[in-house]
């Protein structure tokens, strides 16, 4: 998936996740978003690597038939048990996590439930998750941007309409995010992925568990997203996101919540994956925040 990436299988629970590493050094761990896979990371690992780092990306939780919890928790408190998890599996004590879009989530809440195991946090393209809900709910605009969420908790309509044009609607996602750039090998990737079983329902959990004020670690799931984070953390958005606007993003960053600091970088002439449209960019900015 990773050109001179080592592929490996994490053990956290009863689960199973592939992961692909590639250098020596402190541990980096980059964690995926939605609708996507660690070769998002296909940049950034050998960057990571040359810079003295170990550098790891991992398959989230569903996106692999082994990694599917019988259960079915998708909740942010189980999310964030998998990335201790995978610190464990690779025994690490400490390590710096580089989250993109639900990544990002991912990242944060990790950071808020094992502080002492977190030393940097880069956040990609998805800011703080409550501040983002609140300003998600307060502006008309990003409303309608993330107008597909609203959408993932209608019960069954997207089981039944997406199975015969979920490629076309994931694609579309895609684009409309990151306007002016195309990439057929991240997008067939990402195809590979969600032709697995189960991936797709997994993926929409992810999204209706976070808004399932019933479900049972809720409570846990919001204590983890609403707490603040002691880790120094990069903030990282496209100037041109069409997913989440940069000037949200930049708002949903609130310094009360990072009590170890915040900034962010806005990426110009990049969209929600700006990782990917314009590495370099992105590499300078991650690398200068983790080597301080």
């Amino acid at each position: 998936m990773i050109d001179g990436a080592v592929g490996r299988s994490l053990k956290s629970g009863a689960l199973t996740f592939s992961a692909y590493e590639m250098g020596e050094g402190p541990l980096a761990l980059c964690i995926h978003g939605f609708p996507d896979t660690p070769h998002t990371f296909r940049e950034m690992l050998p960057a990571l690597a040359s810079a003295g780092y170990r550098a790891v990306a991992v398959t989230s939780r569903g996106y692999e038939q082994s990694s599917q919890p019988p259960d079915h928790d998708y909740s942010v408190a189980a999310l964030a048990g998998d990335v201790r998890g995978w610190l464990d599996a690779l025994g690490a004590e400490k390590a710096h996590l580089i989250g993109h879009d639900w990544g990002a989530n991912l990242a944060y809440a990790a950071s808020a439930l094992c502080p002492d195991r977190i030393d940097k946090l880069v956040m990609m393209s998805v800011p703080q998750p409550a501040a983002f809900a609140a300003s998600m709910m307060a502006d008309y605009d990003q409303t309608r941007r993330s107008w597909y969420i609203f959408w993932f908790q209608l019960p069954g309509v997207a089981e039944a309409l997406l199975p015969a044009n979920q490629f076309a609607f994931l694609k579309r996602l895609w684009r409309d995010w990151s306007p002016s750039w195309d990439d057929a090998g991240a997008l067939s990737a990402m195809q590979e992925a969600f032709s697995q079983p189960g991936v797709l329902s997994a993926a929409l959990e992810y999204y209706r568990t976070a808004f399932n004020a019933a479900h049972p670690r809720a409570i846990a799931s919001q204590g983890l997203l609403s707490t603040p984070i002691v880790a120094p953390t990069l903030g990282v958005c496209g100037g041109d996101d069409g997913c989440i606007s940069a000037d949200v993003f930049e708002a949903a960053m609130p310094p009360a919540l990072f009590s170890g600091g915040v900034r962010t970088v806005r990426v110009a002439r990049a969209g929600h994956f700006a990782h990917l449209e314009r590495p370099d960019a992105v590499h300078e900015a991650v690398l200068g925040h983790l080597r301080g």
